[in-house]
């Protein structure tokens, strides 16, 4: 019995082992994405929401520090208004 692609093209016909063919290469696809990229992808995201949350408690942080300098400065400049005066 012969199993080459020619013949199953003669037995088949083109249309039906292109279908095959399309089918397998979408099989291993499928398996190659779920098996390897998927747990990258995972490690990925929980990455990124930590990254995230770092940003977040940075710009929380800058925005108290803001806070606080414009505090000083305010006062600083209450205090040489009352020096002048």
């Amino acid at each position: 019995m012969d199993v080459s692609i020619v013949a199953m093209i003669k037995q088949f016909g083109f249309p039906v082992v292109a279908a095959m063919g399309m089918g397998l290469f979408i099989w291993y696809v499928w398996k190659w994405v779920t098996t390897e990229v998927k747990p990258v992808l995972g490690e990925a995201n929980k990455t990124l929401i930590a990254l995230i949350d770092r940003v977040r408690m940075l710009d929380n942080d800058m925005i108290r520090l803001t806070q606080k300098l414009n505090m000083i400065l305010d006062q600083q400049n209450k205090d040489n208004s009352k020096k002048s005066d």
